[in-house]
């Protein structure tokens, strides 16, 4: 097998761009089937998940644009919807499932495989099902795909206890409960990264979504869709307080890129 031979005994210097988080790209992504109008991700790492991830979203009806060399995705979903994610496509990679909650939520019903054709025991896709027929899904397992359909056509917010504090489950009851009717309230939600940056991208597409005590997150669904927002960026790095405060006023004045800050 090939090896990587570091010969070392020198003092490092230089720099290097950083770029966005993979699993926070990934989740962000299948934001903008929540909305109609356009969701930009800047500082976007370029990998081959992203690339699976905008095939996917392209397969469902996505208008996503690759500019300056993959660092920024520039998405619209305004037309009609596929609502059927294809398992050649989902086998490919986990985070695939993460498009469950926006389809069902914007289009009352959705057709998702399941990644890899597993059991649905066996990579605990239930806790998010289990969350999602809380909120008023049907939830059914047939040839290795979930077919979801919400009762009367949308999703109704609930409280919803997952027994352990599951990501991706987080990420998918979070995008389904800001256009679902009421009030959605996660109890022991995941608290990683990717959620923050997710909580972040959601509330600047309008979400009302806060999170509280004791790893609740608890958010207002609207009762109208989601309107999409000028822009999400999903890079993070340790920039030091005189350097955010010069972000923020670059943003206010309406540069078109600055770095994200959601602590």
């Amino acid at each position: 097998m090939d090896s990587i031979i570091v010969r070392g005994g020198k003092p490092l210097s230089g720099q290097i761009h950083i770029a966005g988080a993979k699993n926070a790209a990934l989740a962000l992504m299948p934001a903008t089937l929540l909305s109609e109008e356009p969701l930009t991700l800047t500082n976007a790492p370029r990998l081959s998940d992203i690339k699976t991830m905008t095939q996917l979203l392209r397969s469902l009806g996505a208008e996503i644009t690759s500019m300056q060399d993959g660092k920024v995705q520039a998405m619209s979903t305004h037309g009609t919807i596929n609502t059927t994610a294809d398992y050649d496509i989902v086998r490919k990679m986990r985070a695939s499932n993460l498009v469950l909650g926006p389809l069902l939520a914007r289009e009352g019903h959705a057709v998702v495989s399941l990644p890899g054709g597993c059991a649905i025991g066996a990579r605990p896709m239930d806790i998010h099902t289990n969350g999602l027929e809380k909120m008023g899904a049907s939830i059914e397992l047939k040839d290795g795909y979930l077919h979801a359909k919400a009762s009367g056509g949308k999703l109704k917010g609930a409280v919803i206890d997952f027994p352990f504090a599951s990501v991706g489950a987080t990420e998918n009851i979070m995008m389904a409960a800001t256009l679902a009717k009421g009030t959605t309230v996660i109890n022991n939600a995941a608290r990683e990264p990717e959620i923050v940056d997710l909580a972040t991208c959601l509330r600047r597409m309008g979400a009302h979504l806060y999170a509280g005590p004791r790893d609740r997150r608890r958010r207002g669904g609207m009762h109208w869709r989601a309107h999409g927002f000028g822009r999400c960026l999903c890079g993070k790095t340790g920039y030091g307080r005189r350097h955010r405060q010069r972000n923020r006023k670059r943003a206010e004045s309406g540069a078109q890129e600055w770095p994200p800050h959601s602590r």
